[in-house]
């Protein structure tokens, strides 16, 4: 037994349907909703073979099809069709991206709110991986007599500020001349390297030590730990509102994985080398994932590394949606982290 044109077309019926409702498929539903030409009886027939193939599953005797984990697919590869979404998602994306970079944190976890307020799934963000932001420029500027504002601009182009006091009177000169100084020496360098340098520095400014010493607490507070990325999580409980996630204890075992963020940030990160990457149901290798799918796409930095944007919902997922809203935010967060060191230079 083969997969002919018009199984495929059923198929995809059936799956079009599915995602929508959430209901079992029947014959006569596809016969009054699809105009394929074909009797009820025809339609039905072609649908157990479509179950004997594999595509297609029937929870209840008496109950519909739904489509099976081989089925979406099938789907994805070949018969779903390009979306769109409308421009006031596309404007909610842009609004939230426009004006200043700022920290790194800060824009994963307004991503991930974003991407989970547009499909309406649970969304994971992950910073960039690979070697740690170096830093391009150190600005320290006055905002009243005692205190300045350090602006740290790295080659991911993030911007880290902080407040830091000033000892005395300080006045603008000065703290420029600083902020070149600070440039020169710790431009190219790590956080955690720049914490090495900076002693240095201090024994060489004695005039300016209380200023160094503030800064230096505040890099040593900041230092990048590369085993411990931040995870940015939106809409975990978008999920409990499908009927999917009706039981109890499929909830909860969710929600429990939801909470371990290592593991997720591991699995969310899967083959980040690839534009887009959709795992379906078993195929996420994570039993607490059987009934979800995953899609993620990549977005990059000025530098070259890459960070992982995802989306987890149910197998009866808006797949065409969620990959368009996926690839507009993977080109905004990459303009976004690429333009930072351009409007600081």
């Amino acid at each position: 037994m083969e997969m002919d044109d018009r199984k495929m077309k059923i198929l995809q019926a059936i799956i079009d349907d599915y995602i929508l409702t959430g209901v079992p498929v029947g014959s006569r539903t596809i016969s009054k909703k699809y105009d394929m030409g074909l009797s009820s009886a025809t339609i039905r027939n072609e649908m157990s073979d479509l179950e004997e193939l594999g595509y297609l599953d029937q929870p209840h005797v008496s109950a519909g099809r739904i489509p099976s984990a081989k089925a979406y697919r099938l789907y994805v590869d070949s018969l779903m069709k390009t979306g769109r979404i409308r421009d006031d998602s596309l404007e909610t994306v842009s609004r939230h991206f426009t004006g200043r970079v700022h920290q790194m944190e800060d824009v994963i976890d307004h991503a991930a709110s974003v991407i989970s307020a547009l499909t309406r799934y649970t969304a994971v963000v992950l910073p960039p991986k690979g070697k740690q932001p170096r830093m391009q420029t150190v600005q320290l500027v006055p905002v009243s007599r005692d205190a300045a504002l350090v602006v740290i601009v790295t080659d991911t182009g993030i911007v880290r500020d902080s407040t830091i006091r000033l000892p005395g009177d300080m006045d603008s000169d000065t703290l420029y001349a600083i902020s070149r100084a600070l440039t020169e020496e710790l431009r190219g360098h790590t956080l955690a390297e720049a914490c090495e340098i900076l002693p240095g520095m201090i024994q060489r400014m004695r005039e300016n030590e209380e200023l160094l010493q503030g800064l230096y607490g505040f890099l040593n507070e900041r230092k990048e730990s590369p085993s411990r990325p931040h995870v940015a999580i939106g809409g975990t409980s978008n999920m409990l509102s499908y009927p999917e996630y009706s039981d109890v204890e499929k909830a909860r075992t969710f929600l429990s994985l939801m909470e371990t963020r290592d593991k997720l940030a591991s699995i969310i990160a899967g083959d980040g080398e690839m534009a887009f990457t959709v795992r379906i149901g078993p195929e996420t290798g994570v039993p607490e994932m059987v009934d979800c799918s995953i899609v993620t796409a990549t977005y990059s930095t000025r530098s070259g590394q890459q960070g992982t944007i995802g989306v987890i919902g149910p197998t009866r997922m808006q797949y065409s949606r969620v990959m368009s809203i996926l690839n507009i935010m993977g080109h905004q967060l990459t303009d976004l982290f690429s333009r930072g060191d351009e409007t600081n230079e």
